[in-house]
């Protein structure tokens, strides 16, 4: 089975067309906001153009306009190659590929049996989520909170993801370890139920409509 996976939900666009769970093609490059104009050539550079059997897109938490961006071109393919869609949490994704050491030159259970993995968010504040030691099993809901108040409550010695470094610097203490979702990581989480192909934003829009500008 052909799986082509999107990811578009952090500063990395990762794509990656998976045969039986073997990568047979994969692009992953960080482009900061250009992904709304790299999505589709990165697609179109897989084999066979990414034709697949189904779809996995990241559907976050993480910047609102990658995450749409993503969902978008994953419903849109999904729709004209009459193919299942499915989606998957950035978290869960870069939890499980620190648990199995995929960058991070160590594997196994952490101490305590907890591993948290952070990414940067908006306003000052981390997208986070806490999971069991091998990565698999999510502890705490996600959720979108303040550095400063974050640092008081996540006391787990080594911390994950593109905010890892913020929240060892807000505490004084720690070993951070910068990790991005890739896509093909994905068969590390593929057993696990899918999401709906909607959108995890765990925190307000920044955008307001006009009549409640209008009215603050």
């Amino acid at each position: 089975m052909r799986i082509l996976v999107i990811d578009t939900a952090t500063q990395a666009l990762s794509v990656a067309l998976l045969d039986d769970g073997a990568p047979a093609g994969h692009f992953h490059q960080i482009v900061g906001r250009g992904h709304a104009e790299a999505l589709l050539p990165a697609i179109a550079s897989m084999p066979d153009g990414g034709r697949a059997d189904a779809i996995a897109v990241d559907v976050g938490p993480g910047s609102f306009t990658g995450v749409r961006i993503g969902i978008a071109a994953a419903r849109a393919l999904a729709l004209a190659w009459n193919i299942p869609l499915r989606g998957y949490s950035a978290l869960s994704l870069i939890a499980a590929k620190a648990a199995a050491g995929h960058g991070t030159g160590h594997q196994g259970r952490h101490e305590g049996g907890s591993l948290t993995v952070a990414i940067t968010g908006g306003h000052g504040e981390l997208f986070w989520q806490s999971f069991s030691g091998d990565g698999l099993l999510a502890t705490t809901p996600p959720a979108s909170t303040a550095i400063a108040v974050l640092a008081g409550q996540i006391a787990d010695p080594v911390l994950y993801g593109t905010g890892a470094q913020a929240l060892v610097t807000a505490r004084g203490a720690g070993t951070a370890i910068s990790l991005y979702p890739d896509a093909a990581d994905y068969p590390l989480i593929a057993a696990q139920p899918p999401l709906p192909p909607s959108p995890i934003y765990c925190r307000g829009a920044d955008a307001k409509p006009m009549a409640q500008r209008a009215a603050s």
